[in-house]
């Protein structure tokens, strides 16, 4: 196939030169975005006067057919190509003849390419969004219905004071929320619109931008045209959003990883999410779980390669820049299929409140609410820490736990001890009395989950 470009060179590229060349391998996935981009430059092209009446009627026909037998599978991509563009300005240029021709008026490869991947983006943030919002919505209906689940929670991996499963796991949800709207900020900085920069430096063609950025659902230009061209800004801000919740996915998958273990048990996981071993029988592992941690690092070195890629590149479109799609289509295409996973294991993910609630009894978790009981009595709370840290220390050599204690034995420490200690130290009354905003208590669950569904839009019965 004849290169469009031909003219200066003959066209004529070493074969592997050639294969290298070619990015329709993989920008073939934007074919639906740059056959919208063609409509939109045709029609501007048209009201401007560029192009006749005839010229626009042949080109729209054109473009709409062969949008419609790539979709249906009628017509395959020919991979000789070297890009989609030229793909399918070769495919119309065959149908309707020199007003094929004519359609890349006002505008080159170089804003072409921006936009497409601007609009292919733009699309899935949507879908991100929509697939966040259901993991989001997913985690609040499984913390309503474990409120009453008490847990130890940790610092250092050490237990340290009693939690609900619900307020542990309502962390992620505010977590993935902030995710949602740094989707949403990225994609409101992309929708910007590169076309009718053209190669750099605009056109000598009296073109009306704005009216194509309208036709696309932009909410405007990009002001300068070297910037459009050349800007890959929108594609490491995504990257970066796509990163932090591949980030928020890998220390959730942690945590079931170890919550699912035996040594734990506090969750089990649903057997359409996890495998067996080839030798092991007794073996179900949470596999889905470690591949989207592992999965993390592959999204971390996209934006790294787009970083990297970008950094030392001078002014305007270098080819270089032909590098960005298969970092940031890569990133994409794994959160996607992460939390297409993610979501529904963690709906189905079952919680062994048996388990959590022992673990809570025996790692000494009430031991602040104890200090606490004894400064309320007059003590300095570190005199009372001092204290409590004692009692301890009997205790694990006694093997007993706070509340196994008699008052006698509580009363050998100090004397400020009464019986009312025990509804003190209790874990129910540990989570309950812990009623600040965003505190572990059950009452401030619903404060939580109003929240993030005001944040994210979405209604209490769902």
């Amino acid at each position: 196939m004849e290169k469009m470009w031909t003219g200066r060179t003959d066209g004529k590229v070493n074969k592997a030169a050639d294969d290298f060349n070619s990015s329709i391998s993989f920008d073939s996935r934007m074919y639906r975005q740059d056959i919208s981009g063609s409509l939109a430059h045709a029609a501007m092209l048209c009201h401007q006067g560029i192009i006749t009446e005839e010229d626009y009627s042949r080109i729209t026909e054109g473009l709409t057919s062969i949008l419609s037998e790539l979709d249906d599978g009628t017509l395959a991509i020919d991979r000789d190509c070297e890009d989609i563009h030229m793909f399918i300005e070769a495919a119309l240029t065959a149908r309707i003849g020199d007003s094929g021709k004519k359609l890349h008026t006002a505008r080159s490869r170089n804003d072409q390419v921006a936009l497409d991947l601007r609009l292919y983006l733009r699309e899935k943030c949507d879908v991100i969004v929509n697939m966040l919002t259901e993991l989001v919505r997913v985690i609040c209906r499984k913390a309503r219905s474990s409120s009453d689940a008490i847990m130890p929670g940790y610092t250092h991996l050490q237990r340290a004071q009693p939690v609900t499963f619900a307020h542990h796991i309502m962390a992620y949800a505010m977590m993935f929320s902030r995710d949602v709207t740094r989707i949403r900020d990225a994609r409101a900085r992309m929708n910007f619109s590169p076309l009718g920069s053209c190669a750099l430096a605009g056109t000598t063609y009296n073109t009306d931008r704005e009216m194509t950025a309208r036709q696309l659902g932009f909410d405007g230009i990009c002001e300068n045209s070297i910037d459009g061209v050349s800007d890959r800004d929108y594609c490491i801000e995504l990257l970066s959003a796509l990163s932090l919740i591949m980030m928020h996915l890998s220390r959730f998958s942690e945590e079931i990883i170890l919550w699912s273990s035996w040594e734990f048990r506090f969750v089990e996981l649903d057997d359409a999410y996890t495998t067996g071993s080839s030798i092991m029988p007794q073996k179900k592992n949470s596999d889905m779980a470690e591949l989207c941690r592992g999965k993390s690092g592959r999204v971390y070195g996209d934006l790294v390669s787009l970083l990297t890629m970008l950094k030392g590149l001078p002014l305007a479109y270098n080819k270089d820049m032909q590098e960005d799609k298969e970092a940031v289509f890569d990133g994409v295409d794994t959160v996607m299929a992460c939390l297409e996973v993610f979501t529904p294991m963690i709906d189905t993910m079952r919680i062994n409140r048996t388990a959590m609630l022992k673990a809570a009894q025996e790692g000494f978790i009430n031991a602040t609410d104890l200090a606490d009981y004894i400064a309320k009595k007059g003590m300095p709370f570190r005199s009372a820490y001092k204290l409590v840290g004692q009692i301890v220390r009997y205790c694990i050599e006694n093997n007993k736990v706070l509340e196994d204690m008699s008052i006698e034995e509580y009363r050998n420490f100090s004397p400020v001890f009464d019986e009312e200690l025990y509804e003190d130290i209790s874990l129910e009354a540990c989570v309950a009395k812990r009623c600040s905003t965003g505190g572990t208590a059950p009452s401030s669950l619903e404060r939580q989950i109003g929240y993030i569904q005001n944040l994210l839009g979405f209604s209490a019965a769902e």
